[in-house]
C-alpha cells in the first residue's frame, strides 16, 4: 500500500492542491529560483530533485510541465539576497512565482517556507520528500537555476558555474580567490566578503 501523502485528503474533497520548493539559498553567487506547480489528483513520479540526476530531472520537469494544471517560476536576484537576507529574498521570489500562477490554490504545501497568503499553507519539514507537488516544484526550479547558470558560466568565466551551480566548491572558491567577486555572487555571504577585504 502506498503511504499517504499531504495531497491525498484534499483532492479527494475536490480542492485544488500547489506545491512551491526553492533552490540556490545556499550558493555564493547567482538568484534564488522558486518553482510553484498544481497538479491534478492522482500518482506521481515526482521526488526531491537532489535524488535525481541530471537526465532524470530534465525528463521530469517536462512531465511535470506537460501534465500540470499550472506552474510557475519566480526569482530573487543575489542584490535582493544582499539587500533583504535570503530568507526574506526567497519569500518574495516565492509571492513573485505565486503571482505568475495567475490562480490561487485551496491549499499551499511549501518545504517549511511560512508564507502570508490568503488561503491556507501547509509548511512542512521535508516537504520535497513527502509530497510529490512540491517535489515536482523543486525539479523545476533546479532545472531552471541549472539552465541559468550554464549560461551564465559563459558570460563569467572561470568560476565554474556550469559545474558548481554557485555553490562555494573548492574551485569556486580558488577561483573568487584569484579572479575577485562577479556582479553574481552575494556580497554578503561570508566567502564573498572575506575576498573583498583582501
Amino acid at each position: 500500500m502506498p503511504a499517504r501523502i499531504p495531497e491525498d485528503e484534499h483532492w479527494r474533497a475536490g480542492r485544488l492542491v500547489a506545491g512551491l520548493d526553492e533552490v540556490g539559498r545556499g550558493a555564493l553567487a547567482g538568484p534564488v529560483a522558486v518553482a510553484v506547480v498544481v497538479l491534478p489528483p492522482g500518482d506521481h513520479p515526482f521526488r526531491d530533485s537532489k535524488t535525481l540526476t541530471p537526465k532524470a530531472r530534465e525528463r521530469l520537469a517536462e512531465e511535470t510541465k506537460r501534465i500540470a494544471l499550472g506552474w510557475a517560476l519566480g526569482w530573487a536576484s543575489s542584490r535582493e539576497v544582499d539587500e533583504r537576507g535570503v530568507v526574506a529574498a526567497t519569500r518574495l521570489a516565492a509571492y513573485r512565482a505565486l503571482r505568475r500562477l495567475g490562480q490561487d490554490p485551496d491549499l499551499l504545501i511549501t518545504d517549511y517556507l511560512p508564507l502570508e497568503l490568503p488561503y491556507p499553507v501547509l509548511a512542512l519539514p521535508q516537504a520535497d520528500e513527502k509530497s510529490p507537488t512540491v517535489a515536482a516544484a523543486s525539479i523545476l526550479a533546479k532545472v531552471a537555476r541549472d539552465r541559468l547558470m550554464l549560461a551564465l558560466d559563459a558570460r563569467f568565466p572561470g568560476y565554474g558555474f556550469a559545474k558548481n551551480k554557485g555553490y562555494g566548491t573548492r574551485e569556486h572558491l580558488e577561483a573568487l580567490d584569484r579572479l575577485g567577486p562577479t556582479p553574481l555572487h552575494r556580497r554578503r555571504f561570508a566567502p564573498v566578503a572575506r575576498v573583498k577585504l583582501l
